[in-house]
């Protein structure tokens, strides 16, 4: 039987609730070992402002839920890009054109072997 640490429960709750909600393109960027900061980092699309509200909120719902109290959330008053942190796990939610703006993920992938870690979640 597998052990499973509480990034990995908290990753899989933030997981399933966007699929819930329909995110699109859903990126897992693991960086255990690589930032002092978090243990994962999770990169998604919302169609529209309100989408994106709306993948915030029920992501910070399931998580308040689910017990977690230190719960850090920026950017829903605007909701182009939407960030919560978990301590855990770091969500970024973005409008389309705001993601390709910004690109966290090759901020994040930036050596050529790194580029295997990133888990493509359903689209």
């Amino acid at each position: 039987m597998q052990v499973r640490d509480s990034a990995t429960v908290v990753l899989d709750l933030i997981l399933k609730r966007l699929d819930d909600m329909k995110a699109e393109s859903t990126v897992t960027i693991d960086l255990r070992g690589k930032s002092a900061f978090t243990d994962y980092m999770v990169v998604t699309t919302g169609r529209s402002n309100r989408h994106v509200g709306s993948l915030a909120e029920t992501v910070a719902k399931g998580l308040k839920e689910a017990g977690n109290k230190k719960l850090h959330i920026e950017g829903l008053p605007n909701c182009d890009w939407v960030l919560i942190d978990t301590g855990e796990v770091i969500v970024h939610v973005f409008r389309p054109e705001v993601r390709e703006f910004y690109n966290l993920e090759r901020l994040w992938t930036q050596s050529p072997g790194d580029e295997a870690k990133i888990e493509l979640k359903a689209v």
